[in-house]
């Protein structure tokens, strides 16, 4: 058996896992969206929280509607009508 030199190492990929999970380039892209100009520091962690917090709830109601299915994978209808559940229609749900 061979030693495995240092030099000769199989690279491996390696996703980084951010704790936040929304970037603040994506908080300003929506912010532009929406048609602000310009975001103070702190907007950023308010904005996360809070899409963070309507994400979770969201699927949480999703995940309800496919357990009730008897179905392992969430789908399109399970998110539109976990949506319209929380009072945000989407146009074709």
């Amino acid at each position: 058996m061979r030693a495995k030199s240092s030099l000769t190492s199989t690279a491996k990929r390696h996703r980084t896992i951010r704790e936040a999970g929304i970037t603040k380039p994506a908080i300003r892209r929506l912010a532009r969206r929406a048609g602000v100009k310009r975001l103070a520091s702190p907007c950023y962690e308010v904005a996360r929280s809070q899409l963070m917090k309507f994400m979770q709830q969201t699927v949480a109601d999703a995940i309800l509607y496919t357990l009730h299915a008897k179905r392992a994978t969430v789908t399109v209808q399970d998110i539109g009508h976990a949506l319209k559940l929380r009072g945000q229609t989407v146009y074709g749900f």
